[in-house]
Order: structure tokens, then C-alpha cells, then sequence
């Protein structure tokens, strides 16, 4: 009886342990529009090509005008 009650222990630490994993830390992400970008964005890749030279990492094309939005980590 005392062997099954460790075995059950056991395997209960083992999921709790491994349901805990390892936890990923995010930077968060600031965002201003381009001020370079002319024009309606259509490409996301256009867009972030203009934010690189502006000194962003990134950049999407947003909202109901589209404009081009360049993103870093804050």
C-alpha cells in the first residue's frame, strides 16, 4: 500500500513539474506611424521596408486607411 501511495505522489509531482515549463518573456511593442510612407499601404512588407530605414524593427499596414504603422520594442 505504501509503494502505490509513493507511485501516485510521484506521478502527480511529475505532472504538476512539467506542467509548469519554462515561461517565455515578451518585450512589449510601441508603435508609431510612419512618417515617411506615402500613399495607401497595401503591403506589409513595403511598410516595414520604409520603418527599417526610419529605424524600426517592423512595421504592418493598419486600419480603415491604411496607413503603415512602425513597430519596435519599447
Amino acid at each position: 500500500m505504501e509503494k502505490a501511495r509513493f507511485v501516485g505522489l510521484f506521478f502527480f509531482l511529475l505532472i504538476v513539474l512539467a506542467s509548469q515549463g519554462s515561461r517565455v518573456v515578451e518585450a512589449r511593442h510601441c508603435e508609431s506611424q510612419s512618417h515617411r510612407f506615402k500613399g495607401t499601404c497595401v503591403s506589409d512588407h513595403n511598410c516595414a521596408s520604409v520603418c527599417l530605414v526610419e529605424g524600426f524593427t517592423g512595421g504592418k499596414c493598419r486600419g480603415f486607411h491604411r496607413r503603415c504603422y512602425c513597430t519596435k520594442a519599447c
